[in-house]
């Protein structure tokens, strides 16, 4: 069970024609009552910002923090669509509510796919109403959801989260374009905490910061970006610090699986960064290594090419003394003091054969510390996306 496991919300995914030969397109997720509830949302940081971001953005103003349901559709961004896409993107959302019994504004819309192709609506919206009406709780119905949303993922995304007297559920699609802030990603987070909507806002802020934003791929920012988070209020009332915890357990969980699907990777790789002069210095330059397509090739190659992580921890833009940098593989050391060392050739083989590959990064400069989990680049990324994807 994902987004249907806390109490008080149910799901549902359909066809609704946007893909081809009837695959699932669109997800429904919603209280069960159809009523509003708390709600918080982070969304990308892009200013092409497609449709659905905008809608959803303009409604979560409008209810000062609550929703009743989300809709999410895949195969089509609904992104450089101008104000027909806003008018689709408002007509989606205008079934859904009508079909749950919630005002329009209630209802928040994510969308995921080809980008400056006009929405089929009137295609998708005379099929919402069955999609809607097939909504229930229980496994299969959460399932359906998170498959409904995937584009090029190869499987669908998702964790559950129990707290003391609370539980958090959540679906996710992302993989690739991911990159800060967020990735080409939606995620749909519930709860039955009872929290209020600013608590929740701070709550889903802190758990995207350190999960969703500490991930990428190939250094893309999506125009569609959202993560979303309900709180049905049927569970007990956790301390701030309970609910961010847990908030931040099951964002790490989706965005890791987004990581470990990434198009076209073999590895998943951890780049940390310890001695920085301040975690954000350390989240900088280990991003920068992470993004590097040279380090990235090597990854793919299997070749402990240290130089390369030297050379973008020395071009990061963060205070850096070649003299006092240590790269690692594995926990292996095979530079200190910024020139390489004798270290166990086969045993940094043997780990970079591996599908995780642990890189360290020490500046020698203070107490800073960041992890951002990356990937290698890879034959198959290189052909989903030299076409239109």
């Amino acid at each position: 069970m994902s987004v249907t496991a806390p109490q008080g919300f149910v799901a549902a995914g359909g066809s609704a024609g946007i893909k081809a030969n009837d695959a699932l397109d669109v997800a429904v997720v919603a209280t069960g009552n159809g009523h509003a509830v708390p709600c918080a949302g982070v969304f990308t940081s892009n200013l092409a910002a497609a449709a659905p971001v905008q809608v959803s953005r303009a409604h979560l103003a409008a209810t000062s923090g609550s929703a009743a349901g989300i809709v999410l559709t895949s195969g089509n961004a609904n992104a450089a669509t101008g104000a027909p896409g806003r008018d689709a993107a408002e007509r989606v959302c205008g079934a859904v509510a009508g079909g749950i019994g919630a005002s329009l504004e209630q209802v928040l819309i994510c969308q995921t796919g080809l980008i400056g192709i006009p929405f089929p609506i009137d295609t998708v919206e005379p099929r919402l109403a069955t999609i809607v009406d097939a909504r229930g709780e229980g496994t299969d119905a959460g399932a359906a959801a998170a498959r409904a949303i995937m584009t090029t993922d190869t499987v669908p995304k998702e964790v559950v989260v129990v707290g003391s007297g609370f539980t958090v559920g959540g679906m996710a699609k992302g993989a690739a374009m991911l990159a800060p802030n967020m990735a080409t990603m939606l995620a749909v987070c519930t709860t039955d905490a009872a929290v209020d909507a600013p608590t929740l806002q701070k709550a889903l802020q802190e758990a995207v910061a350190a999960s969703f934003n500490a991930i990428t791929v190939d250094g893309a920012t999506s125009t569609n970006d959202t993560v979303l988070v309900l709180a049905s209020g049927r569970g007990e009332a956790p301390t701030p610090d309970a609910l961010t915890a847990a908030l931040i357990k099951a964002c790490t969980s989706l965005a890791r699986q987004m990581v470990a699907d990434a198009e076209g990777a073999t590895k998943v790789a951890h780049i940390t960064v310890r001695g920085a002069e301040s975690d954000a210095a350390a989240h900088v330059a280990a991003r920068k290594v992470a993004d590097s397509m040279l380090v990235q090739c090597s990854l793919f190659g299997e070749d402990p090419y240290w130089g390369r992580i030297v050379s973008e921890l020395g071009s990061a833009g963060t205070t850096f003394d070649i003299d006092r940098v240590a790269v690692s593989y594995g926990g292996t050391v095979v530079c200190a003091a910024g020139v390489a060392v004798p270290h166990d050739e086969a045993a940094v083989a043997a780990h970079m054969a591996g599908r995780h590959v642990e890189i360290g990064c020490d500046l020698g400069l203070g107490t800073g510390r960041a992890v951002v989990l990356g990937t290698d680049l890879g034959y198959g990324y290189i052909d989903e996306n030299r076409t239109t994807s």
